[in-house]
């Protein structure tokens, strides 16, 4: 069975789109839902309720892509690319991932563990000397109500595996109104447009941190100085690094920090203003180059091609013939890396690993799921997660680059979840 249209999700697809969906050669070998414990009807359940958002102009369009037993059960795109220009949405549309990046610079650094060139415990200042004697900023609010900043001496160094799992004390300038906040470049997307990474790392040299190295979790530019790194100690661009040693192997052909010229038409386009707030929204734009290739959150990426990084994941470390890091690198990164004496500000019910936040038990997260899942999504609205208890993985992809973002990564992982029946 080489397409999907078979299903009842794709024959209600078929009927609402307002031009027929262009499908692309499915990323993984094809299985009918049921052959892999998927109900079709439930599966249907997810149409109707993003067609309604579409025609609400909650989103213009989304693609989503599920695998269960490494076998491609659901696949379909959904409203518009360009809802202004009227081009319907299509399985191979390029998509900003934002923070999807933060996985593949991730897996990045262990390849280089692997290869003996970095050790997670390493300090920073060992790869990236301007980094390695960061202050950390003690705030202080005086009579007057104004908060200065004084600094005090690291209590240990910051290592690779605080930029991993987000315990450097590193912040995101966008996350917070603090002295400290401000001083910080805004986002990964910000710090891609205005600095090389000579500059960044030079930048982030003379700001204080603003926790101690190891104690609270915040999520942050850290993964940006990992990108650092890895271009350090690889000697090339992360794109180049990037391409070379996970993109191409796994054949992520639409997968990169900039989108060539004859691919720009698949570029999806956000509605121009955020359906709440009515504010204008845009995404970054990937069609031109960045001057920093930043690991972060600058690459762009199909639904096609993620799933199979995905996929790659949940194989630990291996998609079809090629092993492109091994188990054990996979069994380390998706364990929970925040031990109790770490402050978690992240997702109730969830630690974090090096590049994933990783789901601790049944209980407590807001949503279905088993322990051990673990996910991450871009601020732009994309999505994904691996659950290896159920052997199943899952990518949706959407430019929602407002807070709605936050309802379909629920909505999502609601809809695929109460779809499995065995």
């Amino acid at each position: 069975m080489k397409k999907l249209y078979g299903s009842v999700a794709a024959l209600l697809l078929a009927a609402a789109l307002p031009h027929p969906a262009v499908a692309a050669d499915p990323p993984l070998p094809v299985a009918v839902p049921e052959a892999v414990g998927l109900s079709s009807e439930r599966l249907a359940r997810i149409a109707p309720i993003l067609q309604a958002d579409i025609a609400a102009g909650r989103i213009p369009g989304a693609v989503v892509a599920i695998a269960r037993h490494g076998k491609l059960a659901y696949y379909e795109a959904f409203g518009f690319r360009d809802k202004e220009a009227g081009t319907a949405m299509t399985r191979d549309t390029i998509f900003a991932i934002a923070s999807m990046t933060k996985p593949m610079t991730s897996l990045a650094v262990m390849m280089l563990n692997e290869e003996g060139k970095l050790f997670v415990n390493d300090p920073i200042g060992r790869h990236l000397p301007p980094l390695g004697k960061m202050p950390v900023a003690v705030q202080k609010k005086g009579a007057d109500g104004q908060v200065t900043i004084e600094t005090e001496p690291a209590r240990r160094a910051m290592t690779l595996q605080d930029l991993l799992r987000h315990t450097s004390g590193i912040t995101y300038g966008g996350r917070g109104t603090t002295p400290v906040h401000k001083l910080y470049p805004a986002s990964s997307g910000y710090s891609s447009a205005n600095f090389t990474t000579a500059e960044f790392v030079d930048k982030l040299g003379t700001l204080p941190l603003l926790h101690q190295p190891g104690t609270v979790w915040d999520y942050s530019l850290s993964v940006d100085v990992l990108g650092a790194v890895v271009e350090k100690i690889a000697g090339k661009s992360l794109g180049g690094f990037l391409a070379e040693r996970i993109w191409n192997p796994l054949g992520m052909a639409d997968t990169s920090f900039t989108i060539p010229a004859d691919k720009h038409a698949r570029f999806a386009k956000a509605l121009p203003n955020d359906p709440d707030t009515g504010r204008p929204q845009s995404v970054l734009d990937l069609t031109k180059p960045l001057k920093m290739e930043c690991g972060g959150g600058c690459a762009a990426s199909t639904a096609g091609d993620y799933i199979r990084f995905a996929q790659m994941l949940l194989d630990r470390g291996r998609l079809g013939e090629r092993q492109i890091v091994a188990p054990k690198t996979i069994e380390f990164m998706t364990a929970d890396h925040l031990g109790p004496s770490i402050q978690n500000n992240g997702a109730p019910g969830y630690g974090f690993g090096l590049g994933f936040a990783v789901r601790r038990g049944t209980g407590v997260a807001g949503t279905t799921g088993s322990p051990g899942d673990y996910n991450w999504g871009g601020a732009y609205g994309t999505w994904f997660w691996v659950d290896p208890s159920e052997d199943l993985t899952a990518v949706f992809m959407a430019h929602a680059p407002g807070p709605t973002r936050l309802h379909y990564r629920k909505l999502m992982t609601t809809l695929v979840n109460q779809a499995i029946v065995d």
